[in-house]
């Protein structure tokens, strides 16, 4: 029987990462998440926010445009959401549905920003996070990690676009 120390070394070993700017490319994005079968967490940057349809309410015949990114039966989307489309978030994780077990969440109490993402997941009690970071040639979301003191532990991989321009 396996102990827990040596299950976690076999999970951890075995998740194979795929990170990938689709600059705003939905069939990239859909040829990724149908091709790359071997991995089990993609990160995209720059992706593409569409209108899906118009949801009627009580309150509003026309209805509420529904934006979002696109799924696909076999990944789960984490994302931060925002009302504004000037906000929406210019990164993306998909987990496949094959690590389910693991109870990944999106952890919007450590970072709230735009182009940061946060992800964790459960392993023998432990907690592991999976943070993706996009920043633009303004580099702000590198000024936001700089600015903002966040302790954080057990990061399992971090995924960025940093943009960095700087010879130093």
């Amino acid at each position: 029987m396996l102990r827990c120390k040596q299950w976690s070394s076999i999970i951890l070993k075995n998740i194979n990462v795929f990170f990938q700017n689709v600059q705003k490319n939905n069939l990239l994005t859909n040829t990724i998440l149908e091709a790359q079968k071997e991995f089990n967490i993609i990160f995209i940057q720059e992706l593409l926010w569409n209108f899906i349809c118009s949801i009627s309410s009580l309150s509003n015949r026309e209805g509420k445009e529904l934006v979002s990114v696109s799924n696909h039966p076999n990944w789960t989307t984490f994302s931060r959401n925002s009302s504004n489309p000037h906000d929406s978030s210019r990164i993306i994780i998909y987990i496949s549905t094959q690590l389910a077990n693991l109870c990944f969440a999106l952890c919007k109490d450590i970072f709230n920003y735009r182009d940061i993402s946060c992800i964790s997941f459960f392993n023998c009690s432990s907690i592991y996070l999976l943070p993706n970071v996009y920043s633009d040639l303004s580099q702000l979301a590198l000024k936001y990690l700089k600015d903002t003191e966040v302790n954080i532990n057990n990061v399992f991989i971090m995924i960025g676009d940093f943009n960095i321009r700087d010879s130093l």
